[in-house]
This record gives structure tokens, sequence and C-alpha cells, in this order.
């Protein structure tokens, strides 16, 4: 164990819970309380998906297609099933019945069309497409035996650009838990461009980006003799694993238990289940086996990513600054087999101020995965477009880009003609803009030079739901005065055991050291996706409701079983030092919980509560806001870009936990710079298949690549979408980064990128000639 580690360890190991005269003090909202799971991760005692173990367990290992389009001519397994300790090796010939229907392997929130079913039938949708599984005693047999397997395939033409197929897009999928399409036109937008004093008409295109976790994805299935499964699996959402476990293989609830406790990283990746997942159970019910199959870095490189998406961005304004029109196209890409959309338009009718705006979303076929979430799916993407198109508009009109966007600044979401029940975004761009700096920016591009580095600043708008979903939750309280919350929610290491053990605590008036929380199980209450930035509000507000009832019950037990001291006590009075219930003010008539429960007749006291979405939110449009600011240094003699400061400045209602939240938004602005200058997938066209599945060719930001982030946190309390005043942070944080970093890099080089990455090529070879102006790099129409 290196020193370093030790210290860390050692430091951890040392903390204590804030005190109160002489005993642990409840937490209290908004308190930057450590996480109470740090010293299990810190030491390596977290378990995850691949670390749980069993007797007999094997290994599986999945053979992936080596064509995009086509179908299966033949397997030969022959080799592999020779080797000793190779137990099986499923394909489409000899797996298990499944459904014939679609509807059986729909998950929660399965896009529109038909379901990828690994190992159904002959038919290669994609390359990397699962098409055998080899299941061996040690993981490097079943690699071994895998690399035996040989498959013959009758290949068909196939396309895996988005640009070539754009003539043939098409409105998606609109059915249950599909696309929903884009607010109706309002006004008269194509008229009114037409007729604007000043506009331009610019295309920008995001790449197809995948997820790079440190976790990678994997599961391990036990089987037990009476049918039964416990099934560890890196999900977002153990009760939408069951559910699409139950469905597929026709087992009721009671004979799945789905755990994932810890979950190494997920920004959307573990939200449905993956095709490994299936695969396991079919093997471990094949040879009553317990089977674990863990993806390979490249395999994760063969599902869920950020679309591809090309975007036509149409702004008029008068000379005096004011938007006159809106329009902001969009295609994306999407399988061949689901309609998976990410809201890209919308945001351009609900941010700025506009009579006429029309939005329209369509998408295109080609032959990959289907895409899935990646952190603020849709908002990263059209936002990157939204807030670089200002940015040009604002230099035309010779206008500062931050007092553009205060020009034309609403205070009403337009889309639903509804007021936004809570928006200090005029707030964010104050404090943000004092904190970076703003008012020393000039205006002109090319303005500041250090040695041979031109130094740019740029500043983009951040946007993104509040929501707030059904969720239930548990608790107990014990005689010994410790007590157990639980919910059936994920930790996707945004910090889930602390904020909820931290608003128990707040809410039951016991330190948090008396205090465990239990998630991950699909046994514990109901909660919805860990997803979307809205645990704090779903999960929390169901743990604040459950722990304010126990409190109000333990004052009714004191009430009856307390003592004359204890008749007229208000819950809110109770103070809790251990196991023992004290008087307020000091008062002599304290007595300990085992007491209690004895003259109650009572072992402990159990709530369970459901927390719903309140009626008020209907009157409102919810939602979270930022103002990110970003300061770039490009190289003139080689166009290298290097982010090196970042504000972001953030209205997201109470925050229930600034250390936890701040490290969310921190992660998000780095993943904000990998989208801005690092992240894309390329295929080959000939091959149809992805050339740089790994981590030396997929290029992600590492240390180096990080600069300075300043994460600032706007005070604003939000009633309407919850009980504690919060919003969710966790997607906000990456909304307006690569905007940001763009804009930046245009005003430090005249060069404007409208093709992401942000890579040297781009740069270096459009430094404009001082005699000519300001350059572009990437596609454009001629205002």
């Amino acid at each position: 164990m290196s020193s370093l580690f030790q210290k860390a360890v050692d430091k951890a190991r040392t903390w204590k819970p804030l005190r109160h005269g002489n005993r642990p003090a409840p937490a209290a909202l908004g308190e930057p309380v450590k996480r109470v799971d740090g010293i299990l991760k810190v030491t390596g005692q977290a378990h995850y998906a691949s670390d749980y173990d069993a007797p007999d367990l094997v290994y599986g290992f999945i053979v992936s297609s080596t064509i995009a389009t086509g179908r299966i001519i033949e397997i030969d397994a022959s080799a592999a099933l020779q080797l000793p300790g190779v137990r099986a090796v499923l394909t489409h010939q000899n797996r298990p019945d499944m459904p014939l229907h679609d509807a059986a392997y729909k998950d929660q929130v399965a896009p529109g069309g038909m379901p990828f079913r690994p190992l159904w039938d002959d038919r290669i949708w994609y390359s990397g497409q699962p098409v055998a599984l080899v299941v061996a005693d040690h993981i490097e047999l079943a690699q071994h035996a895998a690399s035996l397997v040989r498959v013959r395939y009758e290949p068909t033409a196939h396309e895996t650009q988005l640009d070539a197929v754009l003539d043939d897009h098409y409105p998606p999928s609109t059915e249950k838990g599909g696309f929903e399409p884009p607010p109706k036109p309002r006004g008269n937008a194509d008229g009114a461009f037409r007729g604007s004093e000043v506009s331009i008409d610019v295309e920008y295109s995001v790449p197809a980006a995948y997820h790079n976790p440190m976790e990678l994805q994997g599961c391990t299935v036990i089987p037990a003799e009476d049918g039964s499964l416990t099934v560890y699996e890196k999900t977002q959402g153990v009760l939408n694993t069951r559910q699409y476990l139950m469905k597929v293989f026709g087992l009721p609830a009671d004979k799945i238990k789905i755990v994932s406790t810890f979950v190494g990283g997920a920004f959307g990746n573990a939200l449905r289940p993956h095709y490994y997942l299936p695969l396991a159970v079919m093997a471990a019910q094949d040879l009553c086996r317990p089977v674990r199959i863990t993806l390979t870095r490249a395999q994760m490189f063969s599902f869920v990513h950020r679309p591809e998406s090309i975007q036509r961005l149409r702004l008029g304004a008068s000379k005096d600054g004011h938007l006159s029109a809106i329009i902001h196209e969009a295609v994306q890409s999407v399988s061949r087999y689901e309609d998976y959309c990410d809201v890209v338009v919308n945001w351009a009718g609900q941010l700025y101020q506009c009579d006429n705006v029309r939005l329209e979303f369509n998408v295109a076929k080609i032959d990959t995965a289907t895409p899935g979430d990646m952190r603020a799916p849709g908002a990263s993407q059209g936002l990157f477009a939204l807030e670089s198109a200002m940015d040009e508009l604002a230099y035309k009109l010779r206008l500062d880009p931050l007092e553009f966007r205060l020009l034309n600044y609403t205070e009403r979401d337009a889309n639903k003609d509804l007021p936004f029940s809570s928006k200090a975004l005029r707030e964010c761009f104050r404090e943000g803009a004092e904190r970076f700096g703003w008012r020393q920016r000039r205006i002109e591009p090319r303005s500041r030079r250090e040695g041979r580095e031109w130094v740019g600043w740029g500043i983009a708008t951040g946007a993104w739901d509040a929501m707030q979903g059904p969720a239930s939750a548990r608790v107990i309280l014990h005689a010994d005065g410790t007590v157990d919350v639980s919910s059936a929610t994920a930790d996707i290491g945004t910090g889930t055991y602390t904020v909820m053990t931290q608003i128990a605590s707040a809410a039951l008036a016991i330190p948090m050291d008396r205090i465990s929380f239990a998630l991950g199980d699909s046994t514990l209450p109901k909660s919805p996706l860990e997803g979307g930035s809205w645990t704090v509000t779903s999960v929390g507000g169901a743990v604040h409701k459950v722990c304010t009832q126990a409190r109000e019950a333990l004052a009714a037990l004191l009430h009856e079983h307390g003592g004359n001291g204890f008749r007229n006590v208000d819950a809110s009075e109770l103070t809790f030092d251990g196991s023992r219930i004290e008087m307020p003010n000091g008062a002599a008539d304290n007595i300990d919980l085992s007491d209690l429960f004895n003259r109650a007749g009572i072992e402990r006291l159990e709530c369970v509560a459901t927390n719903q979405p309140n009626e008020r939110q209907k009157q409102f449009s919810m939602g979270t806001h930022s103002a990110v600011f970003a300061e770039v240094r490009v190289d003139e003699a080689f166009g290298t870009v290097r982010v090196t400061r970042v504000v972001s400045a953030v209205a997201a209602g109470r925050i229930i936990n600034p250390r936890t939240a701040g490290s969310q938004v921190k992660g998000a602005v780095v993943m904000g710079i990998g989208m801005a200058l690092h992240e894309q997938a390329q295929y080959d066209p000939d091959l149809g298949r992805l050339m740089n599945h790994n981590l030396a060719d997929y290029h992600v930001p590492v240390n180096a690549d990080i600069g300075e982030i300043d994460v600032m946190f706007v005070h604003e309390l939000d009633d309407v979408v919850s009980e504690l005043g919060a919003k969710g942070v966790a997607e906000i944080g990456i909304v307006g980064v690569a905007a940001a970093v763009a804009n930046a890099v245009f005003h430090a080089t005249g060069v404007r990128v409208r093709d992401l990455p942000i890579t040297p090529d781009k740069v270096f070879t459009r430094f404009p000639d001082p005699a000519i102006g300001v350059g572009h790099a990437g596609t454009a129409r001629a205002p």
C-alpha cells in the first residue's frame, strides 16, 4: 500500500461526526458532509457486481460479430468444447426457448421499436453484436475458448455514417415510452427569419460518443435449487432489471432478487438491461451453476452511446439585439430496430424570449447498436449548437455574448406557456461573471496573446429539467437507538448513501453515525431509476417524509408511555443522544429508547411512506440552470487547445450537500471538456466497425487535460419541485460546457469550429490571415 493511499485511509478512519456539546450533532441540510461510504471505497471493501463470489462459479465470455450487417451461415464451437473446463457454448441454435413478443423485452425506459434480443436468430444488426457465449471454469479459459469459435457470415450492405442517410430521415416513433415530439411552432418563424435585420444560418454536428466508466458492465447470477435467482448487476435501477428478467424468463417477483450496492460510474449507460444479463441468466439456468460475465473494454463500445446528430440553427434578430426568429432542426442517428431519441431541439424554444420559433426533430437509421442516455441526453448536444449559434449572432451584432443573453432573458417557458417554479439564471450570470472576471474581456477575437498561445474566454447557458417521481422509503428505529433507512434506489457514484443519511439525520434529529441507509436491493421499497437528476427530489423526498412520520410516531409513544414530562412534547422538539431521548430546554425527564419500547410493548418502530409529485407542479415549468465560463489557451504553432479555467455557476434549488454536489458538477465539467475536445466514435465505412474501441484510441480527458474548475451554487429554493427545496445537479454540470469551450476557442483564435470535437487539425489549418478576418471550421450556409 502506497504511503499516499495509506494517508487517505487513515484520514477517512479518523473522521468523526460533528458534535453538539458532548454528543454528535444531527446533520443539517446544506452541510458539506463527507461520504459515509468513503472508507469502504478507499479500503477496497465496497462490493461491485463482479466482486461477489459463489461456490462453483463459472465465467462467461461473449463472442462478438465481426460484420456490420448480414446473417450467420455457420457457427463451429467444436474446438472450444473440446477444451477441459469449457462447460457450454450458447448460440441462437441451442439457446432456451424465449418469448416471441416484443413486450417481454421492453424495460421501463425502452424506446419505440423492437427491443434487441441476444442470440435470437441468425441476423446481424451491427458490428460487435453478441453471437455466442462461452462458459468455462476460469475467465482466461473462457476467453481462449471464445477465440476458437468459428463463425461464417453472409455480409450485406451497411451504412454507419449519418450524413450518408440524411435524406432518409423521418419522425421517430411516438409509441408509449418512445419519443415526445417538439412543441408546435409559434408565430411565423420562417417569415420572421427572412425579415430579420441580422441573421445567421449555420450547421453543427456532434459525433457519437461512448461511455467509459471505471467499472465495466457485468453481472453475477446465482441460481438456487428452487429456481430462484440472485443477480448482482451493475444497474441504475434494480427494479427495472427485475421486471425485465421476470418478463423474459417467466419468473415471479419473489423468485428474482437484484442487488447493486455500488456502481462504479454509470452516467446513463446502466439505465437499461444489456445483452450480457439475459445471456448470464440463460447460462446459469442451463448449467445450474453461478455465472459471471464481465465485458471487456472493447465490448463496452457495443451498445449504449450518445447518438450522432447534425443540427441546423437559423437565428434572426433586430439590430438592437432582440431575437426575432429561432429555427432549430436536428437529425439524429438511431439503430435499425429501435428509435431511441434525445430531446435535442426543445431547449431552443424555452431558453430565450422569442415570439417566432419552429423546432423540428427527425431520425435516420444506421447500422449500429441502439444509442442511449449519456449524461444530460439531448441538452448537451442541443445546447452546444444553440449556445454556439447565440455566440455567433452576438458577434455579428457586435454585442458582448453575456449582454446578448441577458437582453433575451425570459422568465417564462414559452414551450409550455408556464412560468418557471424558480429560475436564478440571472444570478448565475452575475455571480459567475464576477468570479471569472468577465468584465476584463475584450470582445474582439485574437485580442490576447501570451507567449505563443492565444487566450480566449467563452460563455454558455446550461439548462436541464427538474423532476420528481413517486418513491418509497422505510425507516426502522431500534431500541438501541440505531436507525435503518432504506429504498431500492441506486448510488452510481453520486453520493446517494451520504445524502439520504444526511436527510434522515436532519429529519429525525439523530446523529448520522447512528443511521444506516440501504439501497440497491429489489426487495426494498420502490424507487424510480437513478437517472435524470431526480433522486434527491424523489427518494430524498420519501426519506424526509418517512423520517418525519417516524418522529411523529415516536412523539405519540412518548405522549402515551413516556411519563408526565413528555405529555405535551412536540415532535419537532425531540433530541436524541444515542439511545436516549432528551427533554427540550434541559429538562430532567429523559428516557432511554429501550425503556420506552418496553412500556409500549414493541421491539422497534417501523414506518413506510411513499412520496408523490405534488399537484402544484402542473402549474409550472421546472428546471435547473447554469452559466458556464471557460478560458482556453491555443498554441498557434500546433493548434492544440488547453482548457485552463472553468467557472460553473449553478442554480439547482437547495443544495443538500455542497461537497457531493460540487463533485458531481466538477465531474460533469470534465465530461463536457471531453465532449468538446476529445471524444469521437470513428467507424470504418467499408467494414462498418468501430475503429477506436479502446482507451488508447478513443480519447477521454486525463488529469493533464484539466485545469482549474470552480463550482459555485447560486442561492435558490424551490418547494414546488420538492418539499426539501432541492433539485438535481448530476446533469446540469455538463450542459453548456462544450459550447463555452468552443466559444472560447473562437475568441482566442477567430476560428469557429462547428463540428465536435475541436481537434488541432480543425484549428491549426484555419488560423485566419489578419487581412481576411475570422475563419471557421465546419459546414455553414450563408445568411
